[in-house]
């Protein structure tokens, strides 16, 4: 019989936090929940960018209940980008196999972990896509849901893409596909950043699999979506 390749192994899940005290201690407690349901072992790396609102200060808290969660502290605010390969290099440092990708608002449920791993099996990168059979973002309205299909729509005209939701930030990859990809070497940010990898990822022949997911809108807190993010995901495949 086949080993299961995730069995025994340790995964981390990087992340991000910019003002996100209220909506840690669920995200968090969900995916400790969840983890221990996994063939392998799950930890927590939250990853704050000096955050106003005390969301270092909870994690801390977290982690003295939790000994799964780490903080990583940051200098202020240097994007998403910068926080994923601050997130990658800890775990490469410390022999994670698996790296799991989400966001700190709740959009991104824990339950899909299961089918996330899953998927990983057999695949090298996972991205959790609303844009395949059984996904969705029901809280979107139209202006939203045509400008996140557009952009995937346009990366894969200009980039020749097979992925249905390159921009998702929702993904499980293997420690070996990161150090392929040479991750640290990327400039991006934003959703242009989850765009960069993911080609990366197509282009050096690695195994991508898409499985569905259903993303809500966050329930507390201001989203961080700005023009500014969504432009340099536009302008991305255009200085490749």
């Amino acid at each position: 019989m086949k080993r299961d390749p995730l069995l025994g192994v340790r995964a981390l899940a990087v992340v991000p936090t910019l003002n996100e005290a209220r909506s840690l201690p669920g995200v968090v407690a969900d995916l400790l929940r969840e983890g221990a349901r996994l063939p392998c072992s799950l930890d927590v790396l939250v990853v704050d960018d000096r955050s106003p609102d005390g969301t270092a200060a909870v994690a801390r808290r977290l982690g003295e209940a939790h000994p799964a969660l780490h903080l990583l502290e940051r200098a202020g605010p240097r994007g998403l980008g910068h926080a994923y390969r601050e997130g990658f290099a800890w775990a490469l440092a410390r022999d994670y196999a698996l790296v799991v990708q989400l966001d700190a608002d709740g959009s991104h449920d824990p339950r899909y972990l299961a089918a996330l791993f899953a998927a990983a099996r057999e695949a090298d990168l996972v991205l959790g896509s609303r844009y395949v059979p059984g996904g969705s973002c029901p809280d979107w309205g139209l202006a939203r849901r045509v400008l996140s299909r557009g952009a995937g729509a346009y990366v894969r005209a200009l980039q020749g893409s097979a992925l249905r939701d390159p921009t998702s930030g929702y993904r499980v990859i293997w420690s070996r596909a990161l150090r392929t990809l040479e991750v640290a070497g990327t400039r991006s940010d934003g959703y242009a950043f989850q765009v960069e990898v993911a080609l990366r990822a197509e282009r050096a022949g690695l195994r991508v699999r898409e499985v569905p997911i259903e993303f809500r809108d966050r329930r507390v807190g201001q989203s961080k979506l700005s023009w500014g993010v969504v432009w340099e995901a536009i302008g991305l495949p255009l200085r490749r």
